[in-house]
């Protein structure tokens, strides 16, 4: 399979060409399943290729596969080649295996959509890039992959876009990543001027064996780590991803979990060499800006109304996470969070999206409650997900979230420990506003349909903060709530409707992702004692080769020595973090406090918003101004002189035999004079 890898991104490529020239033949569900087949059968491959890799010593596993020959230009020598190696393998299995189960879930629920087989072309086109991103071997390839997803995303985002905020939301995505891939850009410039290539091998090579100074080393990693910061939604460009909601589910589900959004966590591990190479500030700065996004967007994320903008600031919180251990040098345990990330959130993308489907397009988590009873399956399997990524053993969140946590403290020093402290708050905000999310949603009194009023009445007699008034609702709510729109009809909190289950092919994607979610940690089990050796650190001997040269040892600290007690320290935050949830919205045992400035986002993109509207859009004004008149003006002005001049000029050349013969007389004349008068010649 290994000399075949090129069929992994050809497929979805395939699937793409067809649906352009047959979609609207094929129609619903015909071009959904076609689509589905490609993504499926590139997982297979990856499947066949992960065998093969398998099958050879650690240090033989990384082949090249070389299409052509893209770029032949002097010294820059680029060809169009994909790299397999243990990363790269990891990477398409779960990107290909959760797209698969994805359009699975899509067919379903774009269902009765006019333009259903174009959606299913741009998931294709998706996962074409997204293939192309992880599979590159070298800078460009992966930019090209790299800049498809971001296309993508503005395509997917903005597919409803008769709907003005879901146009915004996916012009936004697109030009916030523009200021990431310009990072991407000069690191590829720097890097080849500095070794005059782009491919992984020969710049991690470089960095390994010292061939680059320090400042080099640290001017890639920071371009790179700009790139990174763009695509994988960090402070401070993390503002277009909660605006992504405003496209279908399965794109949430699409982007958020296993694909777009941890491109940038997979180049900095790509990359780790370099990484290693740069100056350490490099990573302190990473592990921060890790830390501090993912306790940022957890606290906006406990006020959120919105079932799915709950889910994307715990997107950008989780990210934060898996940047928070590549900045502690455990590339180890950010790939496993990835991973075991795309588990149980796309999971939880897709149940949410399964309950917007049963309840008729309605997202407002104040308009639901009580929907385990009509919809068992979709709650059961969301409730896995809950457990999953609020850190509860043994569901596949815990062994990652805590692995990260580990190694964040053993790193050593005050920095280390307060970003440790950072990551144990951030845990506890993740198991608070997930369980207030299930418990809004599939627990307590039902407040849709015909139960609507009677909650509202309950509301106004025991001033239940829970149930929030309809009107009150919409009216602050309007910027945040955009429901989906896709069906000709919808329903409000009132409307006379019983929400119901979603079709089979909704509901089986949901139970896949649930076991995933339920054993996905045996990837890397820590070494505890109870846990047979041959299940343990799986993942991390597979990658050992990628990441040998960057990854912090661990073993021997304070820390490492300490890891079950730490351990059973994330265990009480997260059940505290539940409890707290339970006692507030469960028992309204504690009135809840989401404060406004929370629900804004702590009004940051707000003021972006300010910024570019007023001083920015004026300072942006001046700028045009003074490229228009002062260097413009320059290039304009020497033109029209040299014009001038030649205009002048040309008034000579009369083409008149005459005047040429006068001309010629009248320098003879003056060179005689010259001679005479000037130089005394008689």
């Amino acid at each position: 399979m290994l000399d075949v890898i090129w069929l992994i991104p050809a497929f979805p490529l395939f699937g793409f060409l067809t649906l352009l020239v047959l979609g609207r033949k094929l129609g619903d569900p015909k071009s959904g399943y076609f689509a589905a087949a490609m993504v499926l059968a590139s997982f297979v491959v990856s499947v066949g290729a992960y065998f093969d890799l398998l099958s050879m010593d650690e240090e033989e596993r990384s082949h090249v596969e070389s299409l052509f020959s893209w770029v032949p230009v002097d010294s820059l020598q680029i060809d169009m080649a994909f790299l397999a190696d243990p990363l790269s393998i990891v990477m398409c299995l779960f990107v290909t295996g959760i797209a698969f189960l994805i359009h699975l879930f899509a067919i379903g629920y774009m269902h009765g959509d006019e333009k259903f087989s174009k959606f299913f072309l741009y998931l294709n086109l998706f996962v074409l890039s997204m293939t192309l991103l992880v599979l590159g071997e070298n800078l460009l390839v992966t930019f090209l992959g790299w800049e498809g997803v971001g296309t993508c995303s503005y395509f997917l985002i903005s597919f409803w876009h008769t709907n003005p905020a879901n146009a915004t939301a996916g012009k936004k995505a697109f030009v916030t990543n523009r200021i990431g891939d310009w990072g991407f850009m000069l690191a590829m410039f720097l890097g080849f001027k500095a070794v005059g290539t782009v491919s992984y091998f020969g710049l991690n090579e470089a960095a390994e064996g010292g061939a680059l100074s320090t400042t080099t080393a640290t001017g890639i990693a920071l371009f790179l780590f700009i790139g990174a910061v763009g695509k994988s939604a960090q402070l401070p460009l993390y503002v277009w991803l909660p605006d992504a909601m405003a496209g279908p589910t399965p794109v949430s589900a699409l982007i958020h979990a296993a694909t777009m959004v941890t491109a940038g966590v997979f180049l900095m591990t790509r990359m780790n060499p370099m990484l290693a190479a740069a100056a350490p500030e490099v990573s302190t700065l990473i592990a921060w800006v890790g830390g501090i996004t993912a306790l940022f967007a957890a606290t906006i994320a406990v006020a959120q109304q919105d079932i799915k903008k709950v889910l994307a600031y715990s997107t950008v919180s989780q990210l934060g996470y898996m940047f928070l251990a590549v900045g502690s040098g455990a590339f180890v345990a950010a790939i496993f969070h990835m991973v075991t990330h795309a588990f149980f959130k796309a999971l939880l993308f897709l149940g949410s999206g399964s309950v917007i489907h049963g309840m008729h397009h309605e997202q407002d988590m104040r308009h639901m409650g009580a929907l385990r009873k009509v919809m068992p399956i979709t709650a059961s399997t969301f409730i896995i997900a809950w457990l999953a990524i609020a850190g509860v053993p043994p569901f596949a969140g815990f062994w990652s979230k805590d692995e990260i946590l580990l190694f964040t403290l053993a790193k050593g020093g005050t920095s280390a420990t307060v970003l440790y402290v950072i990551g144990l708050v951030t845990a506890l905000l993740t198991a608070f506003y997930m369980t207030r999310q299930v418990i809004l949603v599939f627990f307590g009194k039902a407040r849709w349909g015909s139960h609507a009023n009677e909650a509202e009445a309950a509301h106004l007699v025991d001033g239940d903060d829970t149930v929030a008034d309809t009107e009150n609702a919409e009216a602050e709510n309007l910027d945040e709530h955009q429901p989906e729109t896709h069906q000709p009809e919808t329903h409000g909190a009132h409307g006379e409707f019983k929400p119901h289950e979603s079709p089979w092919v909704m509901l089986f994607p949901l139970v896949v992702l649930a076991f995933l979610s339920t054993v996905g940690g045996v990837l890397n089990l820590p070494s505890f004692s109870f846990i047979p050796k041959d299940w343990q650190h799986q993942l991390e001997h597979w990658l050992h080769p990628v990441v040998e040269v960057a990854e912090n040892d661990i073993s021997g600290t304070s820390a490492y020595d300490a890891k079950g007690l730490l351990a059973l320290l994330a265990i009480a935050v997260a059940l505290a973090g539940i409890a707290i949830a339970v006692a507030v919205y469960g028992k309204k045992a504690i009135k809840p406090i989401e404060p406004q400035i929370l629900a804004d986002g702590w009004r940051y993109d707000a003021a972006i918003s300010a910024f570019m509207g007023g001083p920015g859009r004026k300072a942006f004004e001046a700028i045009a101004w003074f490229d228009q008149h002062i260097v413009d003006g320059a290039v304009n002005g020497a033109a029209r002189m040299v014009g001038g001049t030649g205009t002048g000029v040309r008034r000579l050349q009369t083409g008149n035999v005459r005047n040429y013969a006068g001309i010629v007389g009248i320098g003879v004349v003056l060179l005689l004079a010259w001679f005479v008068i000037g130089r005394g010649v008689v």
